[in-house]
């Protein structure tokens, strides 16, 4: 049994289990592939016109250490937490976790659920994906960017706060 299966009750079904839309990994991948050029044509000068092969040496240590920490900094890290990121739908409450050092979480049971909204531009709208904003009974709206498919997880996630309300089960009877 995997995540998220292990965080869920006995009789609970797992109904939908996302992670943050692509697009939050973009900037990252553009961030290696330019920083990866850049160390390659900085290793390339420094190879053909550094003729000490001591300093040559340093200096292609230099920019590999630079490199590395850039690559960790902005592509590793925020892989990392887009992988750690997840959306859960259960038929019986919504779970967001997120992080791997500070790991948080949120559940907010159907039956506290008092209205389910989305929102997307038109980027949002070409890449299929969107900010889901759940209202529960006593707090304040909460925001979930980056959902993918977010006009499909709104209606699902609105046809299962309306079969819990009503008290139907999964057969369309009464429990």
């Amino acid at each position: 049994m995997g995540y998220p299966e292990d965080v869920l009750a006995p009789d609970e079904q797992l109904i939908l289990h996302r992670h943050p839309h692509w697009k939050m990994l973009f900037w990252p991948i553009v961030t290696l592939i330019v920083v990866t050029a850049l160390a390659g044509f900085g290793a390339g000068v420094a190879s053909r016109k550094i003729d000490d092969p001591a300093v040559r040496m340093g200096v292609l240590i230099a920019i590999l250490a630079v490199w590395l920490v850039i690559i960790v900094w902005r592509c590793a890290a925020r892989i990392i937490s887009w992988k750690s990121t997840h959306f859960i739908i259960t038929d019986r409450r919504v779970l967001i976790r997120q992080g791997v050092l500070t790991h948080t979480g949120i559940d907010i049971p159907m039956s506290r659920i008092s209205s389910v909204q989305f929102r997307h531009g038109l980027f949002d709208r070409m890449l299929g994906t969107g900010t889901l904003i759940i209202e529960s009974s006593s707090s304040e709206p909460l925001e979930y960017d980056d959902i993918p498919s977010v006009q499909q997880v709104h209606a699902l996630l609105y046809h299962q706060v309306f079969d819990v309300e009503r008290g139907r089960d999964d057969n369309g009877g009464y429990r």
